[in-house]
């Protein structure tokens, strides 16, 4: 199963508006005490990490041409090699500086966390939406789902920076659940499929069914849901 990462910097709202969620600035200029011209060229990577994100959501991998991105951002064909050699390389890039950040300060997180399990997850699984879920980020799900079979290297790559990650940060704050017998026994491996797998499918209808009005989901609603469905069947039964 593929699971993005958990999100989990400090922000005043749960729950933000996906329509104007970016995930790489290109509206605030970099290094604001640089020469203009110095401030565009430093801004170019995350113009074309930007540019890259909406065309692999939008296009898929595959279908999706350096030329494509270089012109969504608005520079040459040659200046993208400058900073990247690759489509594998952008890829990279994008989960490197959108996603693996997110990870170390989800890492943190859990280590300086002093109040109960159950507040910790439900923490964590509204975080993931407010940044992965509700940006752009939220379409590597479905395109890890459907390119990952004919880019192994990719998925791969995925898989050991965000999968692995985000599966152990779940994996401890359930151990740490059942240690302080606030969780149930379960087993664990199955049991964090099953905590991620309503909030992969919330991401996917967005960049799936959701564009084609097939029916549109209520956020808040759906993770509201989700939460106490999951803590009422992982809380340890008062007797």
């Amino acid at each position: 199963m593929f699971t993005v990462a958990l999100a989990f910097i400090a922000l005043p709202n749960y729950i933000t508006d996906p329509s104007v969620s970016s995930v790489f600035s290109m509206e605030n200029p970099l290094f604001p005490n640089m020469p203009s011209r110095q401030r565009r060229k430093e801004a170019r990577p995350a113009e074309l990490l930007a540019a890259a994100l909406d065309l692999f959501v939008e296009r898929g991998f595959s279908a999706t041409k350096l030329d494509d991105i270089a012109a969504r951002a608005g520079v040459s064909k040659g200046t993208l090699y400058l900073y990247f050699a690759s489509k594998e390389g952008l890829f990279k890039a994008v989960i490197q500086q959108g996603i693996v950040p997110v990870l170390d300060q989800g890492a943190e997180m859990l280590a300086q966390h002093q109040g109960d399990a159950a507040s910790l997850l439900r923490l964590m699984l509204l975080r993931w939406w407010e940044l992965i879920g509700a940006t752009p980020l939220a379409g590597v799900v479905k395109l890890m789902i459907s390119e990952a079979g004919n880019f192994p290297d990719v998925a791969q790559y995925y898989y050991e920076n965000v999968i692995v990650r985000g599966r152990e940060l779940m994996r401890q704050v359930l151990q740490r659940g059942i240690a302080a017998g606030e969780f149930r026994a379960l087993d664990i491996e199955p049991t964090i499929d099953v905590v991620f797998a309503p909030m992969l499918m919330l991401a996917i209808w967005r960049y799936s069914l959701g564009p084609c009005a097939c029916g549109q989901q209520d956020p808040t609603l759906y993770l509201n849901t989700h939460l106490d469905l999951t803590l009422n069947g992982l809380l340890e039964k008062k007797l």
